[in-house]
């Protein structure tokens, strides 16, 4: 995609050693967008993932400092039926209640997963990736030990359980195996906790609706759709804004079956290092930081804007994957980086968008009315939304349509937004939290139609929004 450089206008971005350094917009900045931590949000949409402890492919207590001020309200966690029962009939939950106790004192909620299988068993499935589930009479047997010792333990500080992590890619078992299986485990969980919420699947392929129904049917058949509160999906792609269509498709069909199943995006994320250096999903493309912000700021706001209810975004800190896994070597779409000692080197620039995104979208979010584009600009997503409690309006945009990159070109754009309360319209920059006034050569105000003239837009979301949503620390 071609943009017009807007030099005048100044987003010229450099990577450097101490991170983003930018030029001034030509409008005055206000200060900088003041972050929350999780205890001082109330209510959010966003989820972090915490994924892979229970391999050690990564270090809660590295990264713990950095989650409470992440502003994430959920974080998802993989409880680790092979870590914790590594001698048969013997539980060591110390590792795991250590975390659980740490992410609640820091106001984030776990949401814990069941998986994966037990090799200490005969037919006890796999600690992996695409393994397969328990099969064997002892196994199973003992899977359910597991479940219900896991579920008494937490029950009191987990509500929402997750049983396996991408069932539809492995080749060790079939819809119809792994539907038996849900609903096992499940009636364990709802009989222990009946309030509790079941998050399934933790889809990998967004265009695997056959595979969803068919476990849907199942669970109908047998009266179990109170086990599929949740669909959760990951389905990862380099352009964030292709997703939707297919998300579309879900929830369609999620609805046909209960229109109260919540959409969850499970497990997102992009890679912060050039093609080569990263294992997972999307690395056979370049990325950097920069690139990886941006998208990680597409996938938030695209999600948001598509009424996904929750988001997660994959995951806190980079991972070392072990021989003999499904993946082997680092996987860099941690948001903070990881030295070669485990320790954490440094935030990622992703971290920051993060931790500017969770603290303006947090609270009741509600979409509004679309803005109407007078420019013709191919890939331009708008969305409007007001927020309980806040005066006014806040307009996201972005140009989607192609992997973002680390060029930071923009281009003019011009807009109208009706049926708007904004009074004082100020411009919010989400990759670095600065914050500017927008002056009369940028807006004009007719009653509740607000104008936008020449206001700077690239390949990473930007807002515009009534100051009232902001508290402001000076820069």
């Amino acid at each position: 995609m071609r943009y017009l450089k807007i030099f005048i206008i100044g987003l010229f971005w450099l990577l450097t050693e101490k991170g983003l350094a930018q030029e001034n917009y030509s409008f005055d900045m206000l200060g900088k967008l003041k972050t929350y931590s999780s205890k001082e949000i109330e209510y959010s949409r966003w989820s972090i993932g915490g994924e892979t402890l229970d391999r050690d492919y990564a270090d809660y207590h590295a990264y713990k400092e950095y989650l409470g001020p992440s502003g994430a309200k959920r974080i998802r966690l993989q409880g680790g039926w092979a870590k914790c029962e590594q001698t048969k009939g013997v539980y060591d939950f110390e590792w795991l209640d250590q975390i659980i106790d740490d992410a609640l004192s820091q106001g984030v909620q776990p949401w814990l997963q069941v998986s994966y299988g037990n090799p200490i068993y005969q037919g006890g499935g796999d600690a992996a990736l695409a393994g397969g589930i328990p099969t064997s009479e002892e196994a199973l047997e003992a899977w359910d030990q597991w479940v219900e010792a896991m579920v008494i333990r937490y029950k009191d500080k987990v509500k929402e359980w997750e049983i396996w992590n991408e069932p539809d890619i492995s080749k060790k078992m079939s819809a119809e195996e792994f539907a038996a299986f849900h609903v096992r485990t499940g009636d364990i969980i709802k009989s222990i906790q009946p309030d509790s919420k079941i998050i399934a699947l933790g889809l990998a392929g967004l265009s695997r609706t056959e595979y969803v129904k068919s476990i849907l049917d199942i669970l109908k058949a047998k009266n179990k759709l109170d086990q599929f509160d949740v669909l959760s999906f990951h389905g990862y792609n380099s352009v964030p804004e292709k997703s939707y269509s297919a998300v579309a498709k879900l929830r369609e069909l999620v609805s046909s079956f209960d229109p109260k199943i919540e959409l969850w995006q499970g497990e997102n994320g992009a890679p912060s290092t050039p093609k080569g250096q990263s294992v997972g999903a999307m690395t056979k493309y370049d990325w950097s930081e920069i690139s990886q912000a941006k998208w990680v700021l597409r996938r938030m706001l695209g999600d948001m804007g598509h009424g996904v209810d929750v988001t997660s975004v994959f995951q806190i800190s980079d991972m070392h994957y072990a021989m003999g896994d499904h993946l082997e070597g680092l996987n860099s779409k941690g948001l903070l980086k990881v030295a070669s000692d485990g320790s954490i080197e440094k935030p990622k620039i992703s971290y920051k968008t993060f931790q500017n995104t969770v603290s303006v979208f947090s609270g009741e979010i509600s979409k509004t009315e679309k803005a109407e584009v007078l420019k013709e600009i191919n890939d331009l997503v708008v969305f409007s939304y007001t927020k309980k409690g806040v005066r006014g309006t806040a307009i996201t945009l972005w140009i989607g349509g192609e992997k973002p990159e680390d060029l930071m070109d923009t281009e003019l754009v011009n807009f109208t937004i009706t049926h708007t309360k904004i009074k004082n319209p100020v411009f919010l920059n989400l990759m670095d939290g600065n914050v500017y006034e927008l002056d009369k050569d940028h807006y004009t105000k007719n009653g509740k139609v607000l104008s936008f003239q020449n206001i700077p837009i690239g390949d990473w979301p930007v807002v515009i929004l009534d100051e009232d949503w902001l508290e402001l620390v000076n820069n």
